[in-house]
């Protein structure tokens, strides 16, 4: 069964998509950018701050599923630039330990929605 999660602490979606899909014990979240939830104003002026406010979206929404970073599995980088490689894994690496880190790949891509310089999507687990 599919149940669509939702919470007014991420962006609302900007397409015919919902923020997440729990199908049993996995949630598949939708990609994330750097839309504050509260203004919906997009921040993308700053790379650190940007990729900041993507991961905090992914938490708010793996929260509203009773989940927290512990239970994603996978991870999904789409990047504009693979030069900004090196300062968004900066940041990425305060919201996953090395040690219990999920799957992941990075891709450089050539436009992004709202043409943001980073999204990330995730898929959870809850065990």
């Amino acid at each position: 069964m599919k149940k669509v999660v939702k919470t007014e602490n991420a962006p609302a979606p900007i397409g015919p998509y919902n923020q997440a899909i729990l199908a049993g014990n996995t949630l598949y979240i939708s990609g994330q950018i750097a839309l504050d939830p509260g203004s919906g104003e997009l921040k993308i002026d700053d790379l650190e701050e940007e990729t900041v406010l993507v991961l905090e979206n992914l938490k708010a929404i793996l929260k509203e599923a009773g989940l927290n970073l512990n239970h994603v599995v996978k991870t999904s980088i789409f990047i504009s630039d693979m030069n900004n490689f090196g300062k968004i894994n900066e940041v990425y690496s305060r919201y996953f330990n090395a040690d219990n880190a999920p799957a992941r790949e990075t891709l450089e891509v050539a436009n992004l929605p709202k043409f943001v310089n980073v999204e990330i999507s995730a898929i959870a687990v809850k065990f």
